[in-house]
């Protein structure tokens, strides 16, 4: 093994498949909550840490962008992995002996047109893996999970229904988190570089410093608000654009955008994943 990469979640849950499609070299170390995943790579109980920042269906998962300014850590990498919803009951059970389906509250509306043609009674869990281990725990046939095939292998559950799953184009975007910053131009399909800032008190100031990005050819991908400390008139902004700190054009628009700025921080520059394209 390369070392240990923590997610967050029980073994089986979808962020252990991301770590497996992404980095299978590496042993998965589970964690309780996000906080705890950075946590274990800060304070090297892991290499790296595989965090879900957002859903194609149900959007950004808001504890992680709350995390992430105060992490301490930089952004390496990023996989996407699609997510398949599958109903894992114990052995033996037939789909319609059904009567619960165990999932995180994430999971449940995105396979709810199964579960209402079917007469499933949708039950929140904290965790789809360990919706999971405890189906298997109960060996109640009434009762079921919705997980991935990961975890029906993990805990030795049958799959009732596969890939239940409302949108065929669910996925989830991780990244990957690691203690030291990686500026080496890597991968084959052009780099990403993530930021975050503050605008200084001046009229227009977004517009101004957003000026430097457009009439420099740079496509930013992903810019996002957060307001600081609970305070309605401090904004903090996350941001996410195709490139390198080092490219000329690049080099111009983070020095316009830091005349108009209080505060920027390089999160991480990362190879783009194929799955953008």
């Amino acid at each position: 093994m390369a070392g240990k990469i923590a997610f967050q979640g029980e073994l089986g849950a979808y962020g252990h498949q991301a770590c497996a499609d992404a980095r299978p070299e590496y042993e998965p170390l589970p964690c309780t909550t996000f906080h705890d995943t950075m946590a274990a790579i800060r304070e090297g109980r892991a290499d790296l840490g595989m965090v879900a920042v957002e859903n194609s269906i149900y959007g950004r998962v808001a504890d992680v962008h709350s995390l992430l300014p105060e992490s301490g850590l930089h952004i390496v990498d990023e996989a996407f992995v699609r997510v398949h919803v599958n109903l894992l009951g114990v052995r033996g059970a037939t789909l319609d002996q059904v009567q619960e389906a165990h999932g995180h509250v994430v999971i449940l509306p995105q396979c709810g047109q199964f579960l209402r043609k079917h007469s499933i009674k949708g039950v929140v869990s904290s965790d789809n893996a360990r919706a999971a281990r405890e189906i298997a725990e109960h060996n109640d046939p009434a009762r079921a999970a919705l997980a991935s095939e990961m975890a029906a292998q993990i805990y030795g559950l049958d799959v009732l229904a596969r890939h239940i799953e409302d949108h065929p184009n669910n996925t989830t975007r991780f990244l990957i988190m690691a203690r030291e910053a990686d500026f080496t131009r890597r991968g084959a399909h052009g780099m990403m570089t993530a930021f975050l800032f503050r605008v200084r008190n001046i009229p227009a100031a977004l517009y101004k410093a957003m000026g430097g990005f457009a009439t420099n050819g740079i496509n930013m991908v992903k810019l996002e608000s957060y307001m600081v400390n609970g305070s309605f008139t401090a904004t903090q902004f996350f941001a996410e654009i195709e490139g390198h700190p080092e490219d000329a054009n690049v080099k111009l628009a983070l020095d316009e955008l830091r005349y108009f700025t209080s505060y920027l921080n390089i999160l991480g520059t990362y190879p783009a994943d194929p799955a953008r394209h």
